[in-house]
């Protein structure tokens, strides 16, 4: 069975939570690195702007490209839940897979091996458990579980799994674009009320 994550960009509200208790749960110090980024994509121009926003992590892909190359074999696909782990002890740093991976997440400890998103596994998660970052989103945004599952609340909202030759098992719901967005841009130049500004002082009233 593969589980998988739906993150609900129409509830998402940018609080950092999802990354906050990542970092803290995970002993992770500030300014170094993530396992879970909250991502936003802006459109249009002021005052005709929108904003949308998702919490990724690792898509644990049902094709593991940092898998298939990893030479000392320590990343893993399991086999109860699909879920990418990676084995610290066996790491030797390579980078192998940073370099294989086409969506840029693996990171590196200070002793130089690899650390990512392994659902909260390292913490003693257990399989009726969700992750943490799932558990402190206060707008329930984030979900986990088995993909199927995953899939059918993504298309009750218009949501969709993200593509890609690894197969990510990650799927993702965006607010609906405004009607403006489909426009064009409005224009910069000055409006009947604009007065080009010369430098000069404004003139004093009597």
């Amino acid at each position: 069975m593969q589980y998988g994550f739906f993150v609900d960009g129409r509830r998402c509200v940018k609080c950092y939570a999802c990354e906050v208790a990542c970092q803290q749960w995970h002993g992770l110090a500030a300014a170094t690195w993530m396992r879970r980024t909250v991502f936003e994509t802006v459109e249009g121009r002021f005052p005709a702007v929108s904003r949308r926003f998702a919490s990724l992590s690792c898509m644990h892909c049902e094709h593991p490209a940092c898998a298939a190359v990893c030479p000392v074999g320590a990343i893993a696909k399991r086999r109860e839940d699909g879920l990418v782990v990676g084995d610290a002890t066996r790491c030797i740093g390579c980078r192998s897979c940073a370099l294989a991976c086409p969506f840029d997440v693996p990171r590196y400890r200070d002793d130089k091996t690899m650390d990512k998103c392994d659902g909260c596994l390292s913490l003693g998660r257990g399989p009726d458990e969700e992750p943490r970052c799932v558990l402190s989103c206060p707008t329930r945004a984030l979900h986990f579980g088995p993909l199927p599952e995953m899939e059918a609340e993504a298309a009750s909202c218009g949501g969709a799994r993200l593509e890609g030759a690894t197969a990510p098992a990650v799927l993702v719901a965006h607010r609906p674009r405004p009607d403006w967005a489909s426009q064009a841009a409005p224009s910069p130049a000055a409006t009947d009320d604009e007065v080009p500004f010369d430098g000069a002082a404004p003139a004093a009233e009597n």
